[in-house]
């Protein structure tokens, strides 16, 4: 029995489908998670506790124990596993790569050296402040969050006006955001600068086996990602582009994917595509995040998260095709801050033609956030048909037939300190 190492920072939804293709597969699943590191076994589990921000640490607590395979889901836990795949002589993606993933900026300069196209783009220090910064901004641009991921914290400024304010917001974001606190990286005190890329931007799921990338399934975004904020909300398999720009695209992400220097394991790219060809937003050294995952099947209805167990423990994957079904993914999209109370129109939702599965991720009571500060969804709508438009039609009619109610948060007063 092959054991795998997981390296997960939740049990939610795609933890319990990398379970359920372990017992079908008969893997011996260990989770290492960052949960209580005071208990050996905090949830009764055999999980072993890691902190991901502590890789020494975290190391020694995997020090006697034995696997076979790696896997990871999150960018956190995905530079722990590259240190723990090394350390036990595991195949993986490489620790450097991992972290050139990570942080937008080296990120940008590797790509540059590998002769592809990147924005102009320039990293300055928080410290440096608003004003200071936006000298030398090329007009449109964008600001980035060097260690972020799912488009948080980026901005669009149109001009010096706009400039100051996006630097502003993300600085509060950076110095204040518990997330980014614990997580105490170098590169949170950095934002980056990047002149606009114009186009239609896509998403693409692939594995690399021992330094060969292969691209699992292109995703059109047929909504305009134009700023000043980038939410994401439908993805679409597979891409309605013609053969020579689906070409195009798979050539950048493999040099994307060979620059960065993944090794072994799932990746996720994001890109744009215009008259100048096609330019990569970022690579990352993990599959797609949370539930999106549950928009691909493969073969005759494996699960994205079966394929990446089997691609660990050494199975050949080859032979596993995307299936020929269209599919998609609408992110439910937060439309203002406060206090979630509850959604109607699931029922309506649901019976619209092509809907495959909705789920409401929001629980009541919790504060909602919208991007950029924000780092989640409403929920999620999937969908499938015969044509990619079909999808995205499905997608938008039953996104249309739910109504969310959210409160206003009240401001809290500020505690008095006790005489």
């Amino acid at each position: 029995m092959p054991r795998l190492l997981l390296f997960a920072a939740t049990t939610g939804y795609q933890i319990r489908v990398f379970a359920d293709a372990a017992r079908r597969l008969d893997v011996d699943l260990t989770l290492a998670t960052d949960r209580c590191h005071v208990l050996d076994d905090p949830w009764g589990d055999r999980a072993i506790p890691v902190r991901f921000t502590d890789v020494a640490g975290s190391l020694e607590a995997l020090r006697g124990q034995q696997f076979d395979a790696v896997a990871a889901v999150g960018d956190g836990p995905t530079v722990l596993a590259a240190e723990a795949a090394s350390a036990l002589g595991i195949p993986f993606h490489p620790p450097p790569a991992v972290r050139a993933c990570h942080d937008k900026h080296l990120a940008r300069r590797l790509f540059r050296a590998a002769g592809l196209p990147v924005p102009e783009f320039f990293r300055v220090a928080l410290a440096a402040g608003p004003t200071a910064a936006s000298h030398g901004a090329p007009y449109p641009c964008v600001l980035k969050p060097l260690g972020l991921s799912a488009s948080r914290g980026v901005i669009r400024a149109n001009n010096p006006a706009e400039f100051v304010a996006a630097f502003a917001r993300i600085q509060a974001l950076l110095e204040t955001s518990p997330d980014v606190q614990i997580a105490r990286e170098e590169q949170s005190r950095y934002l980056q600068v990047e002149a606009y890329i114009p186009g239609r931007e896509f998403a693409v799921e692939g594995i690399v086996t021992r330094g060969v990338p292969r691209l699992l399934a292109i995703f059109d975004k047929p909504d305009p990602l134009e700023g000043p904020f980038f939410e994401e909300t439908i993805y679409v398999t597979p891409s309605r582009e013609s053969d020579a720009a689906q070409q195009d695209m798979r050539a950048a992400v493999e040099r994307a994917v060979r620059a960065l220097g993944l090794y072994h394991g799932p990746f996720h790219a994001e890109l744009r595509s215009n008259g100048e060809g096609v330019w990569m937003l970022e690579v990352a050294a993990r599959p797609i995040g949370g539930l999106c995952a549950k928009a691909l099947r493969f073969g005759a209805g494996m699960p994205l998260e079966e394929l990446v167990l089997r691609h660990a423990i050494g199975e050949d994957i080859s032979a596993l095709k995307l299936a020929s079904e269209a599919s998609g993914v609408m992110m439910i999209p937060i439309p203002r801050g406060g206090v979630y109370q509850e959604v109607t129109g699931l029922e309506e939702a649901v019976a619209v033609e092509g809907i495959d599965d909705l789920i409401v991720t929001a629980k009541a009571g919790h504060l909602l956030m919208p991007l950029p500060e924000g780092a989640a969804y409403l929920g999620f709508i999937f969908a499938r048909a015969r044509h990619p438009a079909d999808v995205e039609q499905a997608l938008r009619r039953a996104h249309a037939k739910l109504s969310f109610r959210i409160e206003m948060a009240l401001p809290m007063a500020p505690m008095s300190r006790p005489k």
